[in-house]
């Protein structure tokens, strides 16, 4: 099972959005467009998160993984529910519930049926403006997850709009854990007892993943700008690291 950091592992935008990206380049790279590509991004992601996902009404009720309130969805047919006439409030957990189990559903089916075919010409040509510019970080990330292995996300961002990255940058259909407010060594912990008896590996680039991983006696490979990056990290090198500990 290989758990990924989200930002600045498996996608780039912070980076892009204040230049270090273009600065590792010693100014090889326009930084300027740089931090124009990662404006556009964000304004992707907020318009999905509030136009699709809910999220101005839930963002106050983040959760760690889409089925931490199951327990209070009673299974009720949503196909006619009507989420903004719903009374929602903070302490709504059924109502926050239903509200994940249509978010699950979106996350399931892909952009394709969210966005219009303009929307989705739009959106491919941003993720390969943003591939060519990165070197092709982006889709050779994406190669390494196709391999036939467990991949799990966890990310200290909320979830809602790591679920809505996830779809943008085309990594459909991880399993995404949020750590906002658990810390990712409890989300380890949670990820070691849905997989009993594997082996594990965590990829990121924060000291918080590298310490959860020490804690969980995890080999942790840490992806920066420099030596450790997409393109050129492969299963071959994370099966080394996975070798001195396993």
């Amino acid at each position: 099972v290989f758990i990924w950091d989200m930002d600045e592992t498996l996608i780039l935008l912070k980076s892009l959005l204040n230049g270090t990206f273009a600065q590792s380049f010693n100014d090889l790279k326009d930084a300027d467009k740089g931090v124009q590509i990662g404006r556009m991004w964000e304004n992707h992601i907020l318009n999905v998160c509030d136009e699709c996902f809910f999220y101005e009404q839930i963002e106050n009720n983040n959760t760690p993984f889409l089925d931490a309130l199951k327990q209070y969805d009673d299974g009720r047919d949503l196909s006619d529910y009507e989420f903004d006439r719903d009374g929602l409030d903070d302490l709504s957990l059924k109502k926050i519930a239903y509200r994940h189990r249509a978010i699950a559903h979106k996350y399931k089916e892909g952009l394709q049926n969210i966005f219009d075919k303009e929307m989705l010409r739009v959106w491919d040509e941003l993720y390969d403006m943003t591939d060519e510019y990165t070197d092709r970080w982006l889709s050779s990330a994406r190669v390494l997850l196709e391999q036939e292995h467990v991949n799990i996300l966890v990310t200290s961002g909320s979830l809602i709009p790591s679920l809505v990255k996830c779809l943008l940058f085309r990594l459909d259909n991880l399993i995404v854990y949020s750590s906002w407010e658990v810390g990712k060594l409890q989300c380890f912990q949670w990820i070691k007892e849905r997989f009993p008896n594997v082996q594990f590996c965590v990829i990121g680039d924060g000291w918080e993943e590298g310490e959860a991983a020490q804690a969980m006696q995890w080999p942790f490979v840490k992806i920066d700008l420099g030596p450790h990056r997409f393109p050129g990290l492969s299963l071959r090198t994370l099966g080394c690291y996975l070798s001195v500990v396993y």
